[in-house]
């Protein structure tokens, strides 16, 4: 004879292998199971891409330093994606000395022969000159009295931005910023660089409106 003892524990055992089952499937496949972690669709499918969107992207950034670091590496994703530069991040951050504006403020042709022969960073003699120009401006807007966050965020409007609706590749506001930053000096600033920067940076919240992030960077 069955034992209704054994039987109900192995019920319960199936439906809770059932459940666990359900719930990797469904934070994989970004469902609408109940226990499933909804994020944007762009973040699913790679480990980094994920840890990027859960721990940094739109979190609201007010460092000026880390600011600028962040906008140098939007102008070496220009015609690339941005997959490659995150790869490519702490490479970028030993080359330039951790993105510390004096240090790379001080690079010359020695250095940049150095970081053109760099495999770990893009190579691109333009988009390295443009960053060491960047470092210089940098500094010279810190020496006239101007912080580059205050700048920033005093445009934006000093909160970030809610959208509710389509994400666009531009807005009026990297319009406005993108002027304003190619006025300092500063190269590869066009329009939709500085959007996806501000979308970066958190002036801008473009998580998806069930997007876990969404609520928690609104701040």
């Amino acid at each position: 004879m069955h034992d209704p003892r054994k039987m109900q524990r192995a019920t319960l055992a199936a439906y809770m292998i059932s459940d666990r089952a359900m719930d990797l499937i469904g934070k994989r496949l970004n469902t609408t199971h109940p226990h499933a972690v909804r994020r944007c669709s762009w973040a699913e499918g790679d480990p980094l891409l994920t840890a990027y969107h859960d721990e940094e992207w739109g979190v609201p950034e007010r460092d000026g330093r880390k600011l600028w670091e962040t906008l140098m590496l939007e102008g070496f994703q220009a015609g690339l994606s941005w997959t490659i530069i995150l790869r490519k991040r702490e490479a970028f951050r030993r080359a330039f000395k951790s993105f510390d504006p004096e240090l790379v403020a001080s690079f010359g042709e020695v250095d940049v022969a150095r970081l053109l022969e760099d495999p770990g960073i893009v190579r691109s003699r333009a988009k390295i000159e443009a960053t060491i120009a960047g470092a210089r401006i940098y500094l010279a807007m810190q020496a006239s009295g101007d912080d580059f966050s205050t700048l920033v965020w005093g445009i934006a409007g000093g909160r970030p931005i809610q959208n509710k609706g389509q994400v666009p590749a531009s807005t009026p506001l990297s319009e406005e910023l993108s002027r304003v930053l190619k006025k300092q000096g500063f190269k590869f600033v066009g329009p939709v660089i500085v959007y996806a920067w501000m979308q970066a940076t958190g002036i801008v919240n473009d998580h998806a409106p069930d997007c876990f992030r969404r609520r928690a960077v609104q701040r």
